[in-house]
C-alpha cells in the first residue's frame, strides 16, 4: 500500500490548493507532516491514517472553509444546495474519486482482483478505501448534515457497484463525469413501500430487444431534483426476490422519467430528496452493471461502504458539537457558576466523549479489515447501530444544555439535532442492523 501511495504521489495524482485553484499535483506540505483537522492524533499516532491521509484532509478542509460553509445557512433556508456547482469543485480537486479506479491496474487493487481488467483512464485517484474515510470525517466539519449526505450519495452510494462491476463503456459515461463533478448522481432504491427491506421493491425492468422498459417509482431520493443520473435497481425477472434484481445507469432526462414532488423534511434541509416515477421509461440493455440478477449482492456491498461512511462523517460532527457545547457551558452561568461546572454536566459530557471515541475504534477497525479484502458486514452494521442511536442520545444530551438557544435554529447542536435523526432510519434502520448483527452471531430462530 504505501508503495502505491508513493507511486501515486510522485505521479502527480493528488491536487494542492494555490489560491484554491486545484492542479494535478500533490501537496508539498505532505513532507511536513499535517496535522489533522480534528482529534489529538497525529500521523505517528494514528490507527490507519498516513500523512497523504492528513493531507487529503487538509486539502478538503480549505474548501469546506470557503466554498461551503459560509453559504450553508443559506442552502438550508432554500431547502437545497447548488449541486453540480460544488460537485465540479470537489471533482477537479479529486474528492469524488479517492478510492475510484485510475487505470486498468489500479482497477484491480481497488475492486480486489474481482473484475476484469480495462485499459482506460477513469479519473479516480486510485486510493483504498481508507482515505474514503478521511475524506467523510473531514466532510462532517460542513455545518449541516444535508450537504455531506449529497456528496456521500455522488461517491460511496451511486458509483461503486458501476466503478466494481460496469463496463468500460458504461464507466466512460457515468463514472468519470461523476468523479470529475461533471454529472450528479442519486441513487433509486427505496420505494413507498420498500424501505430497509431492498427485496420487497416492485420496480420492474422489462427487456424488449435491446431495451430494457421501466415502469415504477423510488422514494427518498437524495439528490433526486437536480441527478442526471441515477443508479437504478429494479426487477428485471420474476425469479426469487434477491435473485431477480438488477443495477441500471439510468439517465434522468429520458421522456417518462418524472419527479413527482420535493419531499418536505425535518432535516438535512439543504440536501434535495425527490420522490420519482418511471412511465415506460427506455434505457439500452447496455446501461445494466455487471450481471443481471446480481444486483442485490451488487447494493449490499454498496451498503457496507454507504453505512461505514456514514458514521466517519457524524463522528466529526459530534467532536464539534461535544467541543461547542463545552465552550457553551463554560461562559453560561447559572446559579452564579458555570453550568460546566456542574458534575452532572461534565460528567454527561465525559461519558459522551467516551462514547464517540469507542464508534471511532470500531470504525478504524472495521476500515482496517475492509481494505484487507474482508466482510465487515457485521461490524459496519455495529458501527452504524451505535452511531445512530449515540447521534440522538448526544445531541439531545447536548442540546439539553443550551438551554433556550438549544430550541433555535442559530446553533449547530439543533441542527445536528434534527439532521442526525436519519442516521437510524436511512440505509439501513436501526431494527435491521440488529437483524444482520444477529444472522451474524447465529441467534436468529431457525423457520
Amino acid at each position: 500500500m504505501a508503495l502505491r501511495v508513493n507511486l501515486l504521489v510522485n505521479s502527480s495524482s493528488f491536487y494542492k490548493f494555490t489560491s484554491f485553484v486545484p492542479i494535478r499535483s500533490f501537496s508539498e506540505r505532505v513532507s511536513s507532516k499535517p496535522e489533522p483537522s480534528s482529534g489529538p492524533e497525529t500521523t505517528a499516532d494514528h490507527l490507519i491514517y498516513t500523512r497523504e491521509h492528513f493531507a487529503l484532509k487538509e486539502s478538503l478542509r480549505k474548501i469546506i472553509d470557503q466554498e461551503i460553509n459560509p453559504h450553508v445557512d443559506q442552502w438550508e433556508a432554500e431547502g437545497t444546495f447548488p449541486a453540480h456547482k460544488i460537485f465540479k469543485i470537489l471533482g477537479s480537486a479529486g474528492f469524488l474519486g479517492v478510492n475510484k479506479p485510475v487505470d486498468s491496474h489500479t482497477l484491480q487493487l481497488v475492486c480486489f482482483r474481482s473484475v476484469s481488467t480495462v485499459l482506460m483512464e477513469y479519473g479516480g485517484l486510485g486510493l483504498d478505501f481508507s482515505y474514503n474515510v478521511a475524506v467523510s470525517e473531514e466532510l462532517g466539519n460542513i455545518r449541516c448534515g444535508g450537504v455531506p449526505m449529497a456528496i456521500g450519495v455522488q461517491t460511496d452510494m451511486a458509483t461503486p457497484a458501476l466503478a466494481r462491476f460496469g463496463s468500460a463503456e458504461l464507466k466512460k459515461e457515468f463514472l468519470v463525469p461523476s468523479i470529475m463533478g461533471d454529472k450528479v448522481a442519486c441513487l433509486g432504491v427505496s420505494e413507498v413501500g420498500a424501505g430497509s427491506d431492498v427485496s420487497s421493491i416492485i420496480t420492474k425492468a422489462v427487456q424488449k430487444g435491446d431495451e430494457f422498459v421501466i415502469n415504477g417509482g423510488k422514494m427518498w431520493t437524495t439528490n433526486g431534483t437536480q441527478a442526471d443520473w441515477m443508479c437504478l435497481l429494479a426487477n428485471t425477472s420474476d425469479g426469487p426476490p434477491h435473485r431477480n434484481k438488477s443495477l441500471i445507469c439510468l439517465p434522468m432526462n429520458l421522456p417518462g422519467v418524472h419527479i413527482a414532488r420535493k419531499i418536505d423534511k425535518i432535516g438535512m434541509k439543504s440536501s434535495d430528496t425527490a420522490e420519482v416515477f418511471f412511465d415506460d421509461v427506455r434505457v439500452p440493455c447496455k446501461n445494466l452493471i455487471g450481471q443481471e440478477g446480481m444486483g442485490f449482492t451488487y447494493q449490499m456491498l454498496q451498503f457496507q461502504e454507504e453505512r461505514l461512511w456514514a458514521v466517519a462523517n457524524i463522528l466529526t460532527t459530534m467532536d464539534t458539537v461535544i467541543q461547542e457545547t463545552i465552550q457553551y457551558t463554560r461562559q453560561r452561568k447559572i446559579f452564579k457558576q458555570p453550568v460546566l461546572y456542574h458534575q452532572a454536566v461534565y460528567f454527561r459530557l465525559a461519558e459522551l466523549q467516551t462514547e464517540v471515541e469507542l464508534l471511532r475504534s470500531l470504525l478504524y477497525r472495521a476500515t482496517a479489515l475492509y481494505i484487507k479484502g474482508n466482510d465487515v458486514t457485521k461490524l459496519a452494521s455495529m458501527a452504524k447501530l451505535k452511531g445512530g442511536r449515540l447521534a440522538r442520545e448526544l445531541s439531545d444530551s447536548c442540546l439539553q444544555y443550551w438551554g433556550g438557544m438549544g430550541f433555535t435554529s442559530d446553533v449547530l447542536v439543533s441542527r445536528f439535532y434534527r439532521d442526525s435523526r436519519l442516521m437510524s432510519i436511512g440505509g439501513g434502520a436501526d431494527e435491521v442492523m440488529l437483524g444482520i448483527i444477529a444472522k451474524y452471531m447465529d441467534t436468529v430462530p431457525r423457520k
